[in-house]
């Protein structure tokens, strides 16, 4: 297992507009979203690390007690996903992207991700090794015997699972929110087989 410092953030951004047509709903929606991607090159994210994520437009139907689902215009939704490279005014980008679009922004997920991980993944490999030699080492012995040559090895990458963010806080709005990188948790597995000394 190795770690280390996400240098990374992978944000998805939208909007969601409600209106009495498609069109209209459509517009809106294309109109708030060209405002967070404006806001978003504005603070120096690179038209290459924004990329459309989807659109969609549903009808829009409400509850109403004793009448049951009725109909109340049409909702358009759309996002974008952004990498931004810099941590340290990540916040700062986030907060005018979503201020940008105003009650129609969503901020619908962010993950803190390292942008090149061979280092720290070869680093996990290694350390796998080291206890799959080990284990092994361990049972020979527990067999009054001795490891052979490796017959096979084979890497197996585990499940990626929830990057945590730690130390994510809500602060006031004008400020944003503050994000702490915290570590990443890069981890191997490794099956070998040696054959056992006669």
């Amino acid at each position: 297992m190795g770690g280390g410092t996400p240098d990374l953030m992978l944000v998805s951004v939208g909007v969601e507009c409600r209106a009495g047509s498609v069109e209209e709903a459509y517009a809106a929606a294309a109109e708030g979203l060209a405002m967070t991607g404006s806001v978003l090159r504005g603070h120096g994210v690179a038209p290459a690390d924004i990329r459309s994520a989807g659109m969609s437009v549903r009808a829009d139907l409400a509850w109403r007690d004793g009448e049951g689902q009725k109909f109340v215009g049409y909702v358009a939704a759309s996002s974008v996903t952004v990498r931004l490279r810099d941590i340290a005014t990540a916040s700062a980008t986030i907060s005018a992207a979503v201020d940008a679009a105003g009650d129609s922004a969503r901020l619908n997920n962010l993950q803190l991700v390292l942008s090149d991980d061979t280092a720290v993944r070869a680093e996990a490999r290694e350390a796998a090794w080291r206890d799959a030699l080990r284990t092994a080492g361990q049972y020979a012995a527990l067999a009054s015997t001795r490891l052979g040559p490796v017959l096979s090895v084979t890497d197996q990458r585990p499940a990626p699972g929830p990057v945590p963010l730690a130390g994510m806080q809500r602060a006031s709005a004008p400020e944003g929110m503050t994000v702490e990188p915290g570590a990443n948790r890069v981890e191997a597995a490794v099956t070998a087989t040696w054959a056992l000394e006669q």
